[in-house]
Protein backbone atom coordinates (compact mmCIF):
# COMPACT_ATOMS: atom_id res chain seq x y z
CA UNK A 1 0.00 0.00 0.00
CA UNK A 2 1.71 3.27 -0.82
CA UNK A 3 2.57 5.82 1.64
CA UNK A 4 0.10 8.92 0.49
CA UNK A 5 -3.16 6.23 0.45
CA UNK A 6 -1.98 5.04 4.00
CA UNK A 7 -2.21 8.58 5.09
CA UNK A 8 -5.23 9.29 3.30
CA UNK A 9 -6.82 6.21 5.61
CA UNK A 10 -5.44 7.14 8.49
CA UNK A 11 -6.30 10.76 8.58
CA UNK A 12 -9.87 10.07 7.79
CA UNK A 13 -10.25 7.53 10.41
CA UNK A 14 -8.99 10.24 13.22
CA UNK A 15 -11.49 12.59 12.14
CA UNK A 16 -14.17 10.24 12.76
CA UNK A 17 -12.61 8.34 15.55
CA UNK A 18 -16.21 8.92 17.21
CA UNK A 19 -17.98 5.00 17.51
CA UNK A 20 -20.99 5.22 15.66
CA UNK A 21 -24.72 5.36 17.93
CA UNK A 22 -26.94 4.91 14.56
CA UNK A 23 -29.02 1.86 14.48
CA UNK A 24 -28.10 -0.47 11.71
CA UNK A 25 -30.87 0.64 8.68
CA UNK A 26 -30.64 -1.93 6.10
CA UNK A 27 -29.94 -5.66 6.95
CA UNK A 28 -28.98 -8.47 4.90
CA UNK A 29 -29.29 -11.58 6.45
CA UNK A 30 -29.04 -15.46 4.97
CA UNK A 31 -29.12 -13.58 1.87
CA UNK A 32 -28.91 -16.02 -1.39
CA UNK A 33 -29.47 -14.79 -4.81
CA UNK A 34 -30.05 -16.93 -8.60
CA UNK A 35 -30.21 -16.14 -12.20
CA UNK A 36 -32.53 -18.63 -14.53
CA UNK A 37 -34.02 -19.93 -11.17
CA UNK A 38 -30.94 -21.92 -10.19
CA UNK A 39 -27.58 -19.81 -11.91
CA UNK A 40 -26.87 -18.98 -8.10
CA UNK A 41 -24.54 -15.42 -7.87
CA UNK A 42 -24.93 -14.82 -4.03
CA UNK A 43 -23.97 -16.85 -1.12
CA UNK A 44 -25.72 -16.26 2.09
CA UNK A 45 -24.54 -12.75 2.42
CA UNK A 46 -25.19 -11.22 5.72
CA UNK A 47 -24.31 -7.56 6.82
CA UNK A 48 -25.75 -4.51 8.16
CA UNK A 49 -25.56 -1.38 7.22
CA UNK A 50 -25.67 1.79 9.10
CA UNK A 51 -27.91 4.93 8.86
CA UNK A 52 -26.77 7.78 7.23
CA UNK A 53 -23.11 6.47 6.61
CA UNK A 54 -21.00 5.27 3.42
CA UNK A 55 -20.74 1.71 3.00
CA UNK A 56 -18.85 0.40 0.02
CA UNK A 57 -18.91 -2.69 -1.91
CA UNK A 58 -15.76 -3.71 -3.39
CA UNK A 59 -14.10 -6.77 -5.17
CA UNK A 60 -13.22 -7.92 -8.32
CA UNK A 61 -15.75 -7.97 -11.40
CA UNK A 62 -18.11 -10.46 -11.28
CA UNK A 63 -17.97 -10.52 -7.92
CA UNK A 64 -21.65 -9.75 -6.90
CA UNK A 65 -21.48 -6.42 -5.19
CA UNK A 66 -23.90 -4.70 -7.93
CA UNK A 67 -26.24 -7.39 -8.07
CA UNK A 68 -26.69 -7.27 -4.52
CA UNK A 69 -26.66 -3.38 -4.68
CA UNK A 70 -29.77 -3.26 -7.24
CA UNK A 71 -31.66 -6.13 -4.84
CA UNK A 72 -32.05 -3.21 -2.19
CA UNK A 73 -34.18 -1.62 -4.42
CA UNK A 74 -35.69 -4.62 -6.24
CA UNK A 75 -33.92 -3.56 -9.72
CA UNK A 76 -33.48 -7.25 -10.33
CA UNK A 77 -36.94 -7.89 -10.55
CA UNK A 78 -37.27 -6.47 -13.51
CA UNK A 79 -34.77 -9.41 -14.91
CA UNK A 80 -37.11 -12.89 -15.47
CA UNK A 81 -36.09 -15.82 -13.84
CA UNK A 82 -35.09 -14.32 -10.99
CA UNK A 83 -35.15 -15.70 -7.52
CA UNK A 84 -34.08 -15.09 -3.61
CA UNK A 85 -33.79 -16.68 -0.65
CA UNK A 86 -33.59 -14.93 2.36
CA UNK A 87 -34.45 -11.15 3.59
CA UNK A 88 -33.57 -7.77 3.48
CA UNK A 89 -34.95 -5.01 5.66
CA UNK A 90 -35.21 -1.56 5.23
CA UNK A 91 -36.05 -0.52 9.29
CA UNK A 92 -37.01 -3.53 10.36
CA UNK A 93 -39.55 -4.06 7.88
CA UNK A 94 -38.77 -6.61 4.60
CA UNK A 95 -38.43 -5.30 1.34
CA UNK A 96 -39.96 -8.25 0.15
CA UNK A 97 -42.91 -7.88 1.96
CA UNK A 98 -46.26 -9.31 -0.39
CA UNK A 99 -47.86 -6.39 0.96
CA UNK A 100 -45.53 -3.92 0.21
CA UNK A 101 -45.51 -1.85 -3.31
CA UNK A 102 -42.32 -1.62 -5.02
CA UNK A 103 -43.27 1.54 -6.59
CA UNK A 104 -43.18 2.79 -2.74
CA UNK A 105 -39.81 1.27 -1.84
CA UNK A 106 -38.15 2.76 -4.50
CA UNK A 107 -39.18 6.22 -3.63
CA UNK A 108 -37.19 5.55 -0.37
CA UNK A 109 -34.47 4.46 -2.51
CA UNK A 110 -32.87 7.51 -5.02
CA UNK A 111 -30.13 5.11 -7.58
CA UNK A 112 -27.25 7.06 -9.24
CA UNK A 113 -25.92 4.68 -12.27
CA UNK A 114 -22.32 4.39 -13.35
CA UNK A 115 -23.18 6.64 -16.97
CA UNK A 116 -25.02 9.20 -16.25
CA UNK A 117 -28.07 9.38 -17.68
CA UNK A 118 -30.04 12.92 -17.81
CA UNK A 119 -33.49 12.89 -19.58
CA UNK A 120 -33.87 14.50 -22.80
CA UNK A 121 -35.14 17.25 -21.11
CA UNK A 122 -33.92 20.69 -19.59
CA UNK A 123 -32.30 21.09 -16.51
CA UNK A 124 -35.20 21.49 -14.87
CA UNK A 125 -37.48 18.85 -15.91
CA UNK A 126 -34.70 16.46 -15.08
CA UNK A 127 -34.95 17.42 -11.57
CA UNK A 128 -39.18 17.08 -11.31
CA UNK A 129 -39.88 14.85 -13.53
CA UNK A 130 -40.94 12.44 -11.26
CA UNK A 131 -43.19 14.87 -8.85
CA UNK A 132 -45.37 15.54 -12.24
CA UNK A 133 -45.58 11.90 -12.49
CA UNK A 134 -46.65 12.00 -9.43
CA UNK A 135 -49.32 14.67 -9.79
CA UNK A 136 -47.06 17.34 -8.08
CA UNK A 137 -47.17 20.41 -10.54
CA UNK A 138 -47.14 23.44 -8.85
CA UNK A 139 -45.10 25.95 -9.66
CA UNK A 140 -43.70 27.36 -6.24
CA UNK A 141 -43.11 23.88 -5.13
CA UNK A 142 -41.26 22.61 -8.09
CA UNK A 143 -39.01 25.64 -7.88
CA UNK A 144 -37.95 24.85 -4.56
CA UNK A 145 -37.50 21.22 -4.82
CA UNK A 146 -34.90 22.06 -7.91
CA UNK A 147 -33.24 25.04 -6.31
CA UNK A 148 -33.11 22.21 -2.94
CA UNK A 149 -31.68 19.19 -4.96
CA UNK A 150 -29.36 21.54 -7.39
CA UNK A 151 -27.96 22.80 -4.35
CA UNK A 152 -27.32 19.52 -2.35
CA UNK A 153 -25.79 17.82 -5.38
CA UNK A 154 -23.26 21.29 -5.43
CA UNK A 155 -24.63 22.06 -8.89
CA UNK A 156 -26.94 25.26 -7.98
CA UNK A 157 -24.56 27.97 -8.55
CA UNK A 158 -22.94 26.01 -12.09
CA UNK A 159 -26.59 25.75 -13.50
CA UNK A 160 -29.00 28.22 -11.83
CA UNK A 161 -28.82 30.82 -14.60
CA UNK A 162 -29.23 27.79 -17.41
CA UNK A 163 -31.95 25.43 -15.94
CA UNK A 164 -34.16 25.76 -19.08
CA UNK A 165 -31.11 24.46 -21.55
CA UNK A 166 -30.88 20.69 -22.18
CA UNK A 167 -29.07 18.71 -19.74
CA UNK A 168 -27.07 17.44 -22.33
CA UNK A 169 -25.18 20.90 -22.46
CA UNK A 170 -23.36 20.01 -19.04
CA UNK A 171 -20.12 18.28 -18.70
CA UNK A 172 -19.65 14.63 -17.94
CA UNK A 173 -19.11 15.42 -13.97
CA UNK A 174 -21.93 18.17 -14.14
CA UNK A 175 -24.38 15.32 -15.62
CA UNK A 176 -23.43 12.59 -13.23
CA UNK A 177 -24.46 15.38 -10.19
CA UNK A 178 -27.39 16.63 -12.02
CA UNK A 179 -28.73 12.67 -11.91
CA UNK A 180 -27.64 12.72 -8.07
CA UNK A 181 -30.15 15.91 -7.99
CA UNK A 182 -32.41 14.22 -9.34
CA UNK A 183 -31.89 11.04 -7.37
CA UNK A 184 -32.05 13.28 -4.21
CA UNK A 185 -35.54 15.45 -5.48
CA UNK A 186 -37.96 13.36 -3.59
CA UNK A 187 -36.09 12.91 -0.47
CA UNK A 188 -35.15 9.21 -0.80
CA UNK A 189 -33.46 8.02 2.46
CA UNK A 190 -30.78 5.91 0.98
CA UNK A 191 -29.24 6.73 -1.75
CA UNK A 192 -27.67 3.82 -4.22
CA UNK A 193 -24.47 4.50 -6.33
CA UNK A 194 -23.07 2.45 -9.12
CA UNK A 195 -19.40 2.92 -9.92
CA UNK A 196 -20.97 6.55 -10.07
CA UNK A 197 -17.15 8.01 -10.38
CA UNK A 198 -16.22 5.59 -13.27
CA UNK A 199 -16.51 7.57 -16.60
CA UNK A 200 -15.38 10.82 -14.52
CA UNK A 201 -11.84 12.64 -14.97
CA UNK A 202 -9.80 13.20 -11.50
CA UNK A 203 -11.12 16.82 -10.74
CA UNK A 204 -14.58 15.69 -11.89
CA UNK A 205 -14.15 12.56 -9.15
CA UNK A 206 -13.08 14.80 -6.63
CA UNK A 207 -16.53 16.84 -6.51
CA UNK A 208 -18.74 13.75 -6.61
CA UNK A 209 -16.65 12.26 -3.61
CA UNK A 210 -17.11 15.54 -1.71
CA UNK A 211 -20.27 15.66 -2.05
CA UNK A 212 -20.55 12.15 -0.97
CA UNK A 213 -19.07 13.36 2.50
CA UNK A 214 -22.03 16.25 2.55
CA UNK A 215 -24.82 14.01 1.24
CA UNK A 216 -24.04 11.22 4.36
CA UNK A 217 -25.51 14.40 6.70
CA UNK A 218 -29.43 13.08 5.49
CA UNK A 219 -28.87 10.10 3.22
CA UNK A 220 -27.65 6.43 4.14
CA UNK A 221 -25.28 5.61 0.91
CA UNK A 222 -24.53 2.45 -0.59
CA UNK A 223 -21.26 3.03 -3.24
CA UNK A 224 -20.13 0.21 -5.77
CA UNK A 225 -16.19 1.28 -6.23
CA UNK A 226 -13.31 -0.65 -8.48
CA UNK A 227 -11.42 2.25 -7.02
CA UNK A 228 -10.12 0.93 -3.20
CA UNK A 229 -8.55 4.75 -2.99
CA UNK A 230 -12.22 6.09 -3.57
CA UNK A 231 -13.83 3.59 -0.88
CA UNK A 232 -11.10 4.21 1.69
CA UNK A 233 -11.66 8.60 0.88
CA UNK A 234 -15.26 8.33 1.37
CA UNK A 235 -16.78 5.30 3.22
CA UNK A 236 -16.84 4.38 7.02
CA UNK A 237 -17.71 1.11 6.09
CA UNK A 238 -16.41 -1.48 3.87
CA UNK A 239 -17.20 -4.95 2.24
CA UNK A 240 -15.14 -6.96 0.21
CA UNK A 241 -16.41 -9.52 -2.10
CA UNK A 242 -15.45 -12.19 -3.96
CA UNK A 243 -17.35 -14.42 -6.16
CA UNK A 244 -20.70 -13.93 -4.62
CA UNK A 245 -19.49 -14.48 -1.04
CA UNK A 246 -19.08 -11.44 1.77
CA UNK A 247 -15.30 -12.48 2.58
CA UNK A 248 -14.83 -9.94 4.88
CA UNK A 249 -16.84 -6.36 6.62
CA UNK A 250 -15.87 -4.00 8.95
CA UNK A 251 -14.56 -0.27 9.78
CA UNK A 252 -13.44 1.09 6.38
CA UNK A 253 -10.19 1.51 8.34
CA UNK A 254 -9.54 -1.95 9.20
CA UNK A 255 -10.45 -3.60 6.15
CA UNK A 256 -7.05 -1.11 4.14
CA UNK A 257 -5.18 -1.00 6.88
CA UNK A 258 -5.31 -4.17 9.07
CA UNK A 259 -7.55 -6.71 7.41
CA UNK A 260 -8.55 -9.94 8.88
CA UNK A 261 -9.04 -11.85 6.07
CA UNK A 262 -5.72 -13.38 3.83
CA UNK A 263 -7.97 -12.81 0.67
CA UNK A 264 -8.83 -9.25 2.06
CA UNK A 265 -5.24 -8.35 2.21
CA UNK A 266 -4.13 -9.75 -1.02
CA UNK A 267 -6.90 -7.62 -3.06
CA UNK A 268 -6.41 -4.31 -1.06
CA UNK A 269 -2.73 -4.70 -1.35
CA UNK A 270 -2.98 -4.91 -5.22
CA UNK A 271 -2.24 -8.99 -5.21
CA UNK A 272 -5.20 -9.40 -7.43
CA UNK A 273 -8.27 -8.21 -8.99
Amino acid sequence: MSHSFQTKVQARSAAEKEPSTQPDFIQVRDFNFYYDGHKQVLFDLNLDIPKQKVTAFIGPSGCGKSTLLRNINRMNDLIDGIRHEGDITIDGHSIFDPLLEVISLRKRIGMVFQKSNPFPKSIYENIVYSLRVAGRNRKAELDEVVERSLRGAALWEEVKDRLQESAFGLSGGQMQRLCIARAIANRPEILLMDEPCSALDPIATGKVENLIHELKKEFTIVIVTHNMQQAARVSDRTAFFYLGKLIEYDETEKIFMNPGNPQTEAYVSGRFG
